[in-house]
């Protein structure tokens, strides 16, 4: 195959154009990657937006060109046309570095797009060995994903389905060890690269093994984005279920109420049996005045609690006479006391205001 038809429509300066695309986009990747600005920063951000223009623009010019066809093999494909086989995967990956949350999904998809377009061209191609993902509905909006194709998007093992997880943990273990041995050989072919006396082969080899790479690199993206996938269109439709919600009616205030002070009063705070008021305050008071019990009456000794006392002493020594003269009804009376108090206990006769 040539290395460029020039049978299209497409200047001769086209191809050092393109060149130069790739070559700059692939720069503003490995810059992003390996910043340690904050990805959301807008200088971040605006070098993202950069490098995918350019790098989408190379991909347009390799589409005009026609580099690639699914009739050749790996080996037929020129040294200068093989790098160009990266586009789709440093599209994604400057895709995936985008941080609008509004458009995140949006986002996600359509790296995962670039990344199957890649991993589809490298599978025609026999680059190396895997098992490509299953393909979501891509016909499909932003907004119009459903829980059917969330069940297509990567086959997930059951649970119980030992054979299947084993098979995916021993694919990682084998991506990783592969990973790790090709990034060891990138290294070593790299400063032959850039020093610019690299020959054809180690060219060749150069941008095989970065192809190698992004293979498992992609696999890896995929899987990701799948679970990611998954939780931003369930929350998109947790967010489209509340919005379509219609909103419940404002409940009406609630009116004061107040307890009369009868039959309601007495069902909620009952009787207050046994302290019921016998009189009012006010009878209370003139009963007290009339006795002359009041303190401002000046006369504290007839005081009711004076009064009392007196009278029990008066009481206690008219018993003290009538027993000195032997009367028998009060010995009579005495000693059917006594009787009565051996055969009862204490209090057993005051039942008054007990219930």
């Amino acid at each position: 195959m040539a290395e460029y038809d020039n049978t299209n429509d497409v200047s001769a300066a086209e191809p050092s154009k393109l060149s130069e695309l790739l070559e700059r986009g692939w720069k503003i990747f490995e810059e992003v990657d390996g910043t340690n600005e904050p990805l959301a920063s807008t200088s971040i951000q605006v070098l993202v937006k950069r490098g995918i223009s350019m790098l989408e623009e190379a991909s347009s010019m390799v589409a005009l060109l026609d580099l690639f066809s699914r009739n050749e093999e790996l080996e037929e494909i020129a040294t200068a046309d093989l790098k160009y086989l990266l586009l789709p995967a440093l599209l994604g990956a400057l895709t995936m570095k985008q941080t609008s949350r509004d458009k995140r999904l949006e986002i996600v998809r359509a790296a995962r797009a670039y990344f199957m377009d890649f991993l589809n061209r490298c599978k025609e191609y026999n680059v190396s060995h895997f098992e490509l993902p299953h393909v979501t509905n891509e016909n499909a909006g932003p907004d119009e994903a459903s829980e059917n194709e969330l069940s297509t998007v990567t086959p997930k093992p059951c649970p119980s389905d030992l054979v299947s997880m084993a098979k995916q943990r021993q694919a990682k273990i084998e991506r990783y060890r592969e990973s790790k041995e090709l990034e060891a050989r990138l290294s070593d072919v790299r400063r032959a690269v850039d020093s610019g006396q690299a020959d054809d082969e180690v060219s060749r080899d150069f941008y095989h093994l970065n192809v190698r790479r992004w293979v498992n690199v992609c696999l890896e993206e995929i899987e990701s984005i799948d679970q990611e996938m998954e939780i931003l269109t369930k929350m998109d439709g947790l967010k489209q279920g509340a919005a379509k919600q219609s909103p419940q009616p404002a409940r009406p205030p609630m009116k004061p109420f107040i307890l009369t002070k009868d039959a309601v009063q007495a069902r909620v705070f009952g009787a207050g049996y046994p302290s019921l008021p016998t009189v009012t305050v006010d009878e209370w008071y003139d009963q007290h005045r009339k006795r002359g019990a009041m303190p401002d009456q000046g006369i504290p000794g007839t005081v009711a609690g004076v009064e009392d006392t007196h009278v029990k002493e008066m009481e206690e020594e008219d018993k003290e006479k009538k027993a000195e003269n032997d009367d028998e009804e009060s010995l009579l009376k005495a000693r059917n006391w006594d009787d009565w108090k051996e055969t009862h206990r204490k209090g057993y006769g005051n039942r008054h205001n007990m219930g």
